[in-house]
């Protein structure tokens, strides 16, 4: 039977050793602090963005939640990220996205500052992380391998497939991968006969945003898999699709009209050595990893 990689307690661990952190840099007069920015009124984006805020606080974090309105221009953004950037007190700058439509949300990102930049996406963090040099690395990548690593998995030497080729998750994935020495091949939906391909991946990471989409025979026997995806499905089809005779599930579509499946068939994991559910794998690593980078910015701001 696989092993089933638990993301909460991984992520629980994470934040625990951040706290330390905190309490260590608190005796040095110093306290890590992030900005959330959250423009204007989306359901999922406040949710998300509470939990970020709450965490701060039970870490012993600095939070500084600003939420501008939803009529709120490019150039006005530009001047809070500025303003964000010359702060002291603020070592972590974080925008919610998505961003009203008439904000560049490409060019607002790029316009705070690389050392500031927790969420990774700057490209300068890009460039060093290519080079393997000290960077902020994406939360949700720099996630995956925590899991890895604290679940005692091997990396180096291993063959690595990543399904997909974002910015925000796939191709940072792969170059932290390759910096932990795997061999490793991006994959996307314009590959050519990709089940050939993911066959040969002793770790698989899932990435590419549509429900179910690695079945069980694109899986090596015994490999990790690693599922990024979260996708809301909300149809009986899909239900009977993915979870036939899954209990739990039928239940909780029943009493909310939908569920949330990854980028991989759940059968497909019966085939694995070792997988990371939905919920319950990745996603909690988000958060985590969000604070540790935070505060790993506080130190490198002052050279510690």
């Amino acid at each position: 039977m696989a092993t089933v990689l638990d993301g909460a307690a991984i992520a629980a661990t994470i934040k625990n050793e951040v706290a330390a952190e905190v309490k260590s840099l608190a005796a040095q007069g110093i306290r890590p602090g992030l900005a959330a920015v959250l423009v204007g009124h989306v359901p999922a984006s406040e949710i998300y963005v509470a939990n970020k805020v709450k965490t701060c606080g039970e870490l012993g974090l600095y939070s500084d939640l600003i939420t501008p309105p939803d009529t709120v221009t490019t150039e006005d953004m530009l001047d809070l990220v500025r303003s964000l950037n010359d702060r002291d007190d603020i070592d972590g700058i974080l925008i919610q996205l998505p961003l009203p439509k008439q904000v560049d949300a490409k060019f607002l990102l790029d316009s705070v500052t690389p050392d500031k930049d927790v969420d990774g996406f700057h490209p300068v963090n890009a460039g060093k992380l290519q080079a393997g040099r000290p960077a902020l690395a994406p939360c949700t990548p720099a996630g995956v391998i925590e899991i890895l690593k604290r679940s005692g998995l091997p990396i180096s030497g291993q063959n690595a497939v990543v399904v997909g080729r974002s910015d925000i998750v796939g191709k940072p994935a792969a170059m932290l991968l390759l910096n932990e020495n795997a061999t490793v091949t991006i994959c996307h939906s314009k590959t050519r006969d990709l089940a050939s391909i993911t066959r040969q991946a002793d770790i698989l990471v899932a990435a590419i945003g549509r429900p179910g989409f690695i079945t069980p025979e694109m899986v090596k026997p015994g490999a990790t898999i690693i599922d990024v995806g979260i996708n809301r499905i909300t149809t009986r089809e899909e239900v009977d699709r993915f979870f036939a005779g899954d209990a739990k599930r039928e239940a909780t579509f029943a009493k909310r009209g939908s569920t949330i499946v990854g980028d991989v068939h759940p059968k497909a994991f019966e085939i694995a050595g070792a997988y990371t559910p939905v919920p319950g794998g990745v996603g909690p690593l988000t958060i985590a990893m969000l604070m540790a980078n935070t505060v790993r910015a506080a130190k490198m701001r002052r050279g510690i």
